[in-house]
């Protein structure tokens, strides 16, 4: 990553942390996480994980933003780089907000086949994609340009992929074999400084998705396949970029603020993780039982992107 670009970063969740520190409920106090550090990555080689999915046998598949890779992680810590994608001819400098092409949301699906969002500043190459197991990423769905596409979330039951727009401030559809097209544009998706929507979950019949700078977490009902009114769940919850559920609370990365929280169904918020337990700017949570994973890019903090592994206290 370039220096200036990282700088741009750093200023920006900087920026929004402080916009969105002290709105809402306070964190409440609770019992921590008991967490460790299950895997360094390599800053200098772009390895800052933004993204994760899990599968059944504990692999761990991640985007790597900066390096624009899609790569696993085994349960022996093994990482191997499943893609690379091309950079841009301009070198990414004119992805909008962050002026550098990453890969960002990841899901996978049972049969192995996994699905990505690439954000290049470059219509050619900006999109959804699909990575078929022990095959090569093709693009199957073109997502604007002018636009950051940053979370990705799959409902199963119609097999329709939702994907959050964090610089435009949309969530958009794509239904199988379809195209893309924005499903919802409602204000409280917008960004207010540097980046709106971020992170997003298909469950129960609803849309969730988390506002990076307002610091609200959001559920739209879907009805008939149309976006329902907006219901903010929860705020204070500052920088919050993506997150998962546990039961009925939602674990949530709160990328800038450098801490994990637990969002109950009254919409309070206890603290998890912070630094002490090796946070380096949470970007996504996969929860498993009584398990979390946590990326951290180290987009602040520039030292040491990871996966942290912590059992969650119970409630």
């Amino acid at each position: 990553m370039r220096r200036r670009n990282f700088a741009a970063v750093a200023a920006g969740l900087a920026a929004a942390t402080l916009l969105t520190t002290g709105t809402g409920p306070a964190a409440l106090a609770g019992p921590p996480a008991s967490a460790r550090i299950f895997r360094h990555f390599d800053l200098a080689q772009g390895q800052l994980p933004e993204n994760i999915a899990l599968a059944p046998d504990g692999t761990a598949y991640v985007t790597f933003a900066a390096a624009r890779q899609v790569a696993s992680i085994d349960r022996d810590g093994t990482v191997r780089v499943l893609a690379t994608l091309a950079a841009p001819a301009d070198g990414g400098i004119h992805t909008p907000a962050l002026g550098f092409a990453l890969t960002t949301g990841i899901v996978r699906q049972p049969d192995g086949t996994i699905y990505f969002l690439y954000a290049s500043g470059d219509a050619a190459t900006t999109g959804l994609y699909r990575l078929p197991r022990g095959g090569v990423p093709c693009r199957v769905a073109a997502l604007p340009a002018a636009g950051l596409p940053n979370g990705l979330a799959l409902d199963e039951r119609t097999g329709t992929f939702y994907v959050t727009d964090s610089v435009l401030g949309t969530i958009s559809a794509v239904k199988p074999g379809g195209r893309a097209v924005v499903w919802s544009s409602a204000p409280e998706l917008a960004a207010t400084g540097f980046l709106g929507v971020n992170g997003i979950k298909a469950r129960d019949g609803a849309v969730w998705a988390g506002n990076h700078d307002r610091g609200t977490l959001l559920r739209i009902p879907v009805r008939h396949g149309e976006p329902g009114p907006v219901e903010v769940r929860a705020s204070g919850l500052s920088s919050i970029d993506d997150f998962a559920f546990a039961g009925s609370d939602v674990i949530a990365a709160l990328v800038g603020a450098n801490r994990v929280v637990r969002v109950d169904a009254a919409g309070r918020s206890t603290t998890l993780l912070t630094a002490a337990d090796g946070l380096q700017n949470p970007t996504a949570v996969a929860v498993r039982a009584n398990t979390a994973y946590v990326t951290s890019a180290a987009y602040l903090t520039a030292a040491d992107p990871n996966l942290i592994v912590a059992t969650l206290p119970r409630r």
